[in-house]
């Protein structure tokens, strides 16, 4: 490690003061926030900035990384839909602080950044790591069936959460996370997740063909009459449909 790079020597200052200057920033808005706007507030030149992070998505990683770093309260209730409900509530307090923030705008640069959208991906994969243990306590306990797949259960409990706060921009409050986590229980209690229900069938099998059903004959389709529309039949024409859509 260099000299510039020991704990607590300019480096350090460096970044943060940094991170500092882009988390009040940050309250006003992803959309005009910059590495200039960031160094300015910081007290630093913007090609330090620039060196160490890169971009300014750099500077967002470093500060969700922050987050990333803090330990997290697995909820350990002793049954499974208090644990997914308090597992929910965390999420929506994330999701309504700052680092529902961060995360909005490093998505929003992901499809251009990678370095964003692997920033992402890599806090997602360790939070969704840690929540599978209320799944797998449950399992312990006798609550759901050995092989009960954890990371999908937790998947389909975060998703609403980022539907709401990246897509339908509707509120996260607290009734929104309760029945999320209802559901959540609901789909696991049901044997949703798992793998002995073995997979749907996919559409356009003969499953789904009404031929295959039973008491149900196929029908060839140039038997198939459509009904006509008398006010659409061409006088003089011995009642043909006439050829066109009618504009009016």
């Amino acid at each position: 490690m260099s000299a510039g790079q020991r704990p607590g020597g300019r480096s350090a200052r460096v970044r943060a003061a940094v991170l500092t200057a882009a988390r009040g920033l940050l309250v006003d808005g992803y959309a005009e926030l910059t590495v200039e706007r960031i160094a300015q507030v910081a007290g630093v030149n913007k090609t330090s900035v620039y060196r160490r992070w890169a971009d300014l998505e750099g500077v967002l990683g470093d500060l969700l990384s922050e987050y990333a770093s803090e330990v997290v309260p697995i909820p350990d209730t002793g049954e499974l839909d208090t644990d997914l409900e308090e597992l929910a509530l965390l999420v929506r307090r994330g999701m309504t602080g700052e680092p529902g923030e961060l995360i909005t705008a490093l998505a929003a640069a992901a499809p251009r950044n990678p370095r964003a959208a692997q920033i992402v991906r890599g806090f997602f994969a360790e939070r969704f790591g840690l929540a599978e243990a209320v799944v797998d306590h449950a399992i312990a306990r006798g609550e759901l069936p050995q092989g009960t797949d954890a990371r999908a259960a937790i998947e389909i409990l975060g998703a609403p959460f980022f539907l709401r706060l990246l897509v339908v921009d509707e509120p996260i409050d607290e009734e929104f996370a309760q029945r999320t986590a209802a559901a959540a229980a609901a789909a696991l209690r049901a044997g949703v997740f798992n793998p002995a229900r073995g997979p749907r069938p996919a559409m356009g099998a003969s499953a789904a063909s009404p031929a295959s059903r039973p008491g149900r004959s196929p029908v060839p389709v140039g038997d198939v009459k459509m009904p006509v529309d008398p006010r659409r039949q061409s006088p003089g024409h011995g009642g043909a449909v006439e050829r066109g859509c009618d504009r009016r």
